[in-house]
């Protein structure tokens, strides 16, 4: 039994990359101005995501914004969410640095003179407007950023047959304090 366990714990280790290695999220800040709520936030991205890059290995990164409404017996529920695709291109011999934001139908597509512009750009996010305060029932809310990065792509087949294989470089979350729309409950 012993041998089973130190077995699969070590595939485990081998298979399974650290998943929030290095990387934090800074933020996230909530602000209501004109009855819309507005979140700031940045990602601080691990050394070994950087030399992924530097070294020409493509990136995207998965953003998710998320508006939550806090109940006290019930699950924390999810009102609205906004997400965000962002690539990350380098070519070392040329040193061209591009970089693409996919929000919805809005593709945009920039290019960078330097390297650590064009991740400062990818990484930081202000002034998101998330929502409505007028569309929202009274209650206390606090919002959730996940950030996740893909490994590769994988056939689809792979994952069905090897369900421990972890599809994310990394995937970190970090929630915003508790804000009050309406009355005092």
């Amino acid at each position: 039994m012993s041998r089973l366990l130190a077995i699969s714990l070590l595939l485990a280790c081998i298979l399974l990359p650290s998943l929030s290695e290095g990387q934090e999220i800074s933020g996230p800040e909530v602000n209501i101005r004109n009855g819309v709520i507005h979140v700031h936030f940045g990602l601080n991205p691990g050394q070994k995501f950087i030399q992924g890059i530097k070294a020409g290995i493509d990136k995207e990164l998965k953003f998710y914004i998320d508006l939550f409404r806090i109940w006290k017996i019930w699950p924390d529920e999810f009102i609205v969410g906004r997400s965000f695709t962002r690539t990350l291109k380098v070519d070392p011999i040329k040193e061209e640095y591009v970089a693409t934001s996919l929000n919805g139908n809005v593709l945009i597509e920039k290019r960078f003179r330097s390297f650590d512009s064009m991740v400062s750009w990818v990484v930081s996010f202000k002034d998101v407007k998330l929502a409505s305060t007028r569309d929202l029932e009274p209650g206390q809310y606090f919002v959730r950023v996940t950030v996740e990065s893909r490994i590769r792509k994988l056939p689809p087949v792979i994952g069905y047959f090897i369900i421990f294989l972890s599809e994310n470089e990394f995937k970190v979350h970090k929630d915003s304090g508790m804000f009050t729309i309406g009355g005092n409950r």
